[in-house]
């Protein structure tokens, strides 16, 4: 019987060990858990931490470009307090200088990430960096009121509103077409026969003459630049056509901003003329 005494001893001491080991196994789980839980929740229950999309935040500062609501903010977890990161470190010049080779998504992005992140992406000499990047650098002296953030966004809003009317042209859409124009007795159009076309009847009636001529061909824009203000915008750029007895064009769109909705007002298309032809229209010597 007392050669049995060793083992039971050594099943009990193994069975304890076992027991042991699974509660702290148990315990540092439970643990971890509530630490990532304590991280995971925002730090205040102001309307700062609400998240908003990429395409949310360009509406927000359409809108307040425009006059309306309040500068949209990007906020995630993990903003709060702690250590001093590494990009707060750098100096402010070379922050934003990495920043500058950012696309606009890839900064929005950043902007997501911490509080830090956020206050570098949202500086205002990176925003104005990236719009001359993708822009123009005409604009150097331009001081946007609500910064160049909310330039930008405005901007890039124009762009892709008028690249739209061509895309209107292609499709030869006259019901695109009537609803891109603002319904005004006011707008004008003026295509490459230099007839002036003044009121939304007669710019209707001007774009289904043009659409129901011939065949449509194919053309690339170029050098687009714009201007954007409160409620009005123009957009000048150059229309090359795929056909060698037609163009190129200089065409400029102006644009007015209506009931949260940025309406065409007026369309001027007219020739590029180029060497001896230039010289000879050259009405102001």
């Amino acid at each position: 019987m007392d050669d049995h005494k060793p083992f039971i001893l050594t099943s009990i001491s193994f069975q304890v060990a076992v027991f042991f080991t699974i509660f702290c196994i148990l315990f540092g789980a439970l643990w971890f858990n509530k630490e990532k839980t304590r991280r995971k929740k925002k730090c205040c229950d102001c309307d700062c931490s609400k998240k908003i999309s990429v395409e949310e935040e360009e509406e927000g500062y359409k809108g307040y470009l425009n006059g309306g609501g309040e500068m949209p903010v990007r906020v995630t977890e993990g903003g709060g307090g702690g250590s001093v990161s590494m990009m707060e470190q750098l100096v402010p010049e070379i922050t934003t200088h990495a920043l500058s080779y950012l696309d606009y998504p890839s900064l929005c992005r950043l902007s997501m990430t911490n509080s830090s992140m956020r206050k570098a992406a949202n500086d205002d000499s990176a925003w104005k960096m990236l719009y001359h990047k993708d822009f123009t650098a005409e604009q150097d002296s331009v001081m946007p009121v609500n910064g160049w953030k909310a330039y930008y966004a405005a901007t890039r809003a124009i762009m892709n509103i008028n690249a739209e009317f061509f895309n209107i042209i292609r499709d030869r859409s006259i019901p695109g077409m009537g609803a891109f124009w603002l319904n005004a007795d006011y707008v004008k159009c003026i295509h490459t026969s230099g007839e002036v076309f003044s009121g939304y009847d007669a710019v209707m009636e001007s774009w289904q003459l043009t659409f129901n001529w011939g065949q449509g061909v194919a053309f690339q824009i170029r050098d687009v630049k714009t201007r954007v203000f409160t409620d009005i915008a123009w957009v000048t750029m150059k229309t090359y056509v795929d056909d060698p007895n037609s163009g190129p064009f200089n065409v400029t769109n102006v644009y007015e901003f209506h009931k949260g909705q940025w309406y065409l007002v007026h369309h001027h298309c007219s020739v590029i003329l180029i060497g001896a032809e230039a010289d000879q229209q050259n009405i102001f010597g």
